[in-house]
C-alpha cells in the first residue's frame, strides 16, 4: 500500500516513555491533518495510539490482532462487513476482533484512543 492509496498520517514511533505525562489536548491542538495516528506509549506487548480523525478510512482487517477504539471527543462510526454499523460517542468504546473486515468513519473532527498490539499494521493486513 502506498501513501497515495491511503494518505493517512501514521506515526508508529513511541512518543512517550514510562513515567512521562501525556497531554492529549496539546497534541490535538497542534494537529492539522485530517487522519492522524500517533503511538503514545507502549504497555507490555500493546500500544496506546491517539487518532485524530475526520473522514473515512478504507475497508481492512487485521489477521492476528484485535483492535480497541475509545472515543474521547466527537463521533466514531465503526462499519463491520455484513453487520450493522456502531456509532461511538464520547467516552464509548468498541473492540473489533482479529479477522473481522471493518472501516472507521468520523463525520466531524473526532479524537480516539486505540489499544492494539505493537506490531499491528494500521492500514490492515488485507
Amino acid at each position: 500500500m502506498t501513501q497515495e492509496e491511503y494518505p493517512y498520517v501514521n506515526h508508529m514511533n513511541i512518543l512517550h516513555n514510562a513515567l512521562e505525562l501525556i497531554d492529549i489536548d496539546s497534541l490535538v491542538s497542534k494537529c492539522t491533518d485530517k487522519w492522524y495516528n500517533q503511538t503514545l506509549c507502549k504497555v507490555n506487548d500493546s500500544v496506546v495510539r491517539l487518532g485524530i480523525l475526520h473522514g473515512e478510512y478504507h475497508w481492512h482487517k487485521h489477521d492476528k490482532e484485535d483492535e480497541f477504539f475509545f472515543t474521547l471527543d466527537g463521533e466514531l462510526i465503526v462499519d463491520i462487513e455484513n453487520k450493522e454499523s456502531v456509532s461511538l460517542g464520547r467516552h464509548q468504546g468498541y473492540m473489533v476482533p482479529k479477522g473481522v473486515v471493518h472501516k472507521t468513519r468520523a463525520p466531524g473532527k473526532t479524537v480516539v484512543l486505540m489499544i492494539e498490539t505493537a506490531g499491528i499494521i494500521p492500514t490492515g493486513d488485507s
